[in-house]
């Protein structure tokens, strides 16, 4: 699957590292939901630092279609309350 994180470019992840993501996608929706700022920071981190570590990074200019698109590390709580899905950001 390749993953692009706003502003950073796209990375290439193996399925089987989305059991990892999910959990910290679970976590990241529930504080969202409950406006946990401190939480939502630490667990936003993690999510795109799991990203960067599990994935493989693209060429630049590689302009592959992303199935899945992160917001910015700097993204706000705001930002990221209106791009979840019904599943978080990663769906499943």
């Amino acid at each position: 699957m390749i993953v692009r994180i706003m502003g950073e470019g796209q990375v290439q992840l193996d399925d089987s590292h989305f059991a990892e993501l999910n959990t910290l996608d679970d976590e990241l929706l529930r504080e969202v939901e409950s406006g946990d700022e401190a939480g939502f920071r630490r667990t936003l981190t993690a999510l795109l630092d799991a990203v960067r570590r599990l994935g493989t990074p693209l060429p630049d200019d590689a302009l592959e279609p992303s199935e899945l698109i992160l917001p910015t590390p700097d993204a706000s709580l705001a930002d990221v309350r209106d791009l979840l899905g019904d599943d978080g950001l990663i769906p499943g």
